[in-house]
């Protein structure tokens, strides 16, 4: 009996050396855990105040309002435009009517067997009676024409299909219209093909010019 006792005691000591061990490695683990957190750690962690979240909040609902404002804002513009240049590409396919008259009156007027006829001169007239309506048509709808004869090469409107020798017209002045050109409202629909004047060269500036185009070939 003595015996079974001592051990039960030693068994019971053994538990209590054990658990005693245990909960010293717990507090170390948790001193070391203490020791390893920096003051600068335990700033970090802490919880924004009240105020600070409010700050927050209305800066986040300010950056949504901004960003709704200019996607209404985009909204508007894309709509305007849409519905002022709707008909952007529609009017500048529109203008090969006009420039489809224009080739078929020079084809008339060129050919020979119908020169000085009454029929001749009867078609010309039905030609530019349309020409006339449609351009009507086209300026009820804020598309017109774009005046070039005798005024300065604008390459906003303008572009110079070539140089014509004229020494009464100062150089860039447009002399020669190719095909005409238009604007729909205040954007251009296609420019005026011109042709503009330059000064007469001499025949040594002439032969020297030439000379260069031919070095540069």
């Amino acid at each position: 009996m003595e015996k079974e006792e001592n051990q039960n005691n030693s068994s019971v000591d053994q538990n209590l050396d054990s658990m005693n061990e245990t909960v010293k490695t717990d507090e170390n683990v948790n001193t070391k855990k203490n020791q390893e957190i920096s003051p600068e750690t335990k700033e970090e962690v802490k919880e924004p105040t009240l105020e600070e979240k409010i700050i927050e909040l209305e800066d986040k609902v300010t950056r949504t309002f901004a960003e709704m404002e200019n996607q209404r804002r985009r909204f508007e513009k894309e709509k305007e435009d849409a519905f002022e240049y709707g008909g952007y590409s529609f009017a500048k396919e529109a203008l090969n009517l006009i420039d489809n008259l224009d080739r078929s009156k020079q084809v008339l007027e060129s050919d020979n067997k119908l020169k000085g006829t009454e029929a001749l001169t009867k078609t010309l007239e039905h030609l530019d009676i349309i020409k006339k309506d449609l351009i009507s048509i086209f300026e009820k709808n804020n598309i017109r024409p774009i005046d070039s004869l005798n005024k300065k090469l604008d390459p906003n409107f303008h572009q110079a299909m070539m140089e014509i020798e004229d020494d009464t017209k100062e150089p860039g002045t447009i002399i020669q219209e190719i095909q005409k050109g238009f604007t729909i409202k205040d954007r251009l629909l296609r420019p005026s093909l011109v042709g503009v004047s330059k000064k007469i060269m001499k025949n040594e500036q002439k032969i020297e010019e030439n000379k260069e185009n031919i070095e540069n070939k």
